[in-house]
């Protein structure tokens, strides 16, 4: 039942991707029908739900009001991130079209998420992925300046902290997000999942390549640490709370300070199933 859900989703988000008309969104279709429904059944975030989503015709525009809502401050104003996020968006299609797969990849692996609507509205794991995949655009283009504001405000408001040249895959899930801190030259690729206090940082004051690779489909637990450059071979474990200083295979799993690896993937795709019990 929950390989046919994932993959449900997966096509959901690769359709998105087609150059069809934009009311044949999935993701998006079915993100104003969740946004319709919580408006007749909570009046009082009527006006929310309404700005955020039933305003706008693409989510596109919804992400970049979204986002600018949230990382509003004194310093910059919501118009002006607003306009940032736009330009960015509208210059690189496959920031949102990792922002479906990000929706579908939590849809699909967090048994607290109810609605397609609930990731852009309330969930912060996502909503700093967003705003990181925005920031690397003008890290890209050497507007370092406007990358890092994007990066402070990210951090200031939703307590995760991940480098505007660091590289993300599309189809990631940061649960509950608080702690997480990734490093300029870490690479995430698509299909990973991680919980809060996670760490891929250095080992120390070197430049350089010096954070780590993480590979498809590996799921980190909470609070482990992974430093230096190394690699986690893909559709590996992460066990909670572990420290890891070398590469890990692929399909295995490593708990403990120092990891050490403890057993076998554990499935077929361990970002997918979210088990993190060691058998």
């Amino acid at each position: 039942m929950t390989a046919v859900r994932i993959k449900s989703a997966q096509q959901r988000a690769e359709q998105a991707e087609e150059p069809m008309t934009r009311t044949l969104d999935p993701i998006w279709s079915s993100l104003r029908v969740a946004a319709e429904t919580l408006t007749r059944k909570e009046p009082a975030l009527a006006s929310l739900v309404h700005s955020v989503v039933l305003a706008h015709d693409r989510l596109e525009d919804a992400l970049s009001f979204r986002l600018a809502q949230k990382l509003a401050s004194a310093e910059i104003s919501a118009l002006a991130l607003r306009d940032l996020a736009a330009e960015a968006i509208l210059a690189d299609q496959t920031i949102v079209r990792a922002a479906r797969a990000d929706i579908s990849a939590v849809m699909d692996r967090d048994p607290a998420c109810k609605t397609p609507l609930q990731p852009v509205l309330y969930f912060k794991g996502f909503q700093a992925l967003q705003t990181h995949r925005i920031a690397h655009w003008f890290w890209n283009r050497g507007r370092l300046e406007i990358a890092f504001v994007l990066q402070m405000r990210m951090a200031e408001v939703f307590g995760v902290d991940i480098h505007p040249g660091a590289r993300m895959g599309q189809g990631i899930m940061i649960d509950h997000a608080t702690g997480v801190v990734i490093g300029e030259t870490a690479i995430v690729e698509d299909d990973v999942s991680m919980l809060q206090g996670v760490t891929l940082g250095g080992t120390g004051k070197e430049s350089g390549d010096r954070h780590p690779k993480i590979g498809r489909g590996v799921l980190i637990g909470a609070n482990a640490s992974i430093l230096g450059n190394i690699r986690i071979g893909e559709c590996s474990r992460v066990g909670a709370g572990s420290v890891v200083l070398h590469d890990v295979p692929p399909c295995k799993t490593v708990a403990g300070v120092p990891a050490k690896i403890v057993g076998d993937g554990g499935c077929e795709h361990p970002s997918r199933a979210m088990d993190h019990l060691i058998s």
